[in-house]
């Protein structure tokens, strides 16, 4: 599987559950790394924004509009 998304595009948190009720959704982050995929065969992402930065997997982000 080929990662969807590329260096530099802006994405949001897709809520998937009550954990990211913490996160606030309408924050904007920006993609910095592709990561390989995982065993699972999805692939990683480093996003950062204004507070800081995270690695996510591809079904957890939505392309900012």
């Amino acid at each position: 599987m080929s990662h969807k998304f590329k260096i530099g595009q802006r994405v949001r948190r897709a809520r998937i559950g009550y954990a990211d009720a913490k996160t606030d959704a309408g924050d904007v982050f920006e993609i910095i790394r592709l990561v390989p995929e995982d065993q699972t065969g999805e692939p990683f992402y480093r996003i950062k924004s204004g507070t800081g930065e995270r690695a996510v997997r591809e079904g957890e982000i939505t392309l900012a509009s």
